[in-house]
């Protein structure tokens, strides 16, 4: 059953995802409308993108707290994402010495996580445009970090059968469920975690690159741009 849930997951986020960038992609800009100050050349733009992407810019401008805690997650995602990349293909073998990075990164995510969901919560401009669907995909990541941070410093699961198990999910072989119930419900959190992302906020993750306001150039008074829908 498990087997099942995790193919159906696995696939839904990755055709969901693709479907989202294709809507993307085919959406029309009909208006420039790039935030200013903005490049007026595209190297311009792809360094633009590039900062928002890796500094997240927008949201340092806009809110010096907000940018903290959700930079701090981010980073800490990342790496604890790479660190978890050992169960799923060979890795060198000097990742095995960086290990405790990825679990401090765990500890950061959480705690950023706990940090955004408090903030959320407690100022009440943000309150006030927040839904239930934020607070539950918040809830939903501490729930996934939390129970793997108990993997790491309480309950340690059987890592050979869990390795096996991500192997033959991840090349479409199968696998049989491990015993360990704490990694179960870790692994039914991800899950879930990647049935809904194509289908919620998380999916600035390729947004980004899409939005007008960030993708155009700002060269109105140089070129002239013609409306898509001009001609119909």
């Amino acid at each position: 059953m498990l087997m099942l849930i995790a193919y159906i997951a696995l696939v839904t986020f990755v055709v969901g995802f693709g479907w989202r960038l294709w809507t993307y992609w085919l959406a029309p800009a009909p208006l420039k409308i790039p935030t200013t100050p903005a490049p007026v050349s595209k190297s311009g733009v792809a360094w633009r993108l590039f900062t928002e992407v890796a500094f997240f810019n927008s949201l340092f401008k806009g809110n010096k707290w907000t940018w903290v805690g959700g930079y701090a997650f981010h980073a800490a995602l990342l790496l604890v994402a790479l660190r978890h990349l050992r169960y799923f293909v060979p890795v060198p073998e000097v990742f095995s010495h960086m290990q405790i990075f990825g679990i401090l990164a765990g500890l950061i995510m959480v705690g950023a996580l706990g940090f955004l969901l408090v903030r959320r919560w407690y100022v009440p401009r943000t309150r006030h445009i927040s839904s239930l669907a934020d607070y539950g995909m918040l809830l939903l990541l501490l729930a996934i970090g939390g129970s793997g941070l108990l993997m790491t410093f309480c309950v340690r699961p059987d890592i050979v059968s869990i390795k096996e198990a991500m192997t033959g999910w991840i090349t479409f072989q199968g696998f049989k469920t491990p015993e360990d119930a704490l990694f179960v419900l870790h692994f039914l959190l991800v899950l879930l975690l990647l049935a809904i992302f194509p289908f919620s906020k998380l999916m600035h993750l390729g947004g980004i690159f899409f939005s007008p306001t960030r993708n155009q150039v700002d060269n109105p008074r140089e070129e002239r741009h013609v409306n898509p829908w001009a001609g119909n």
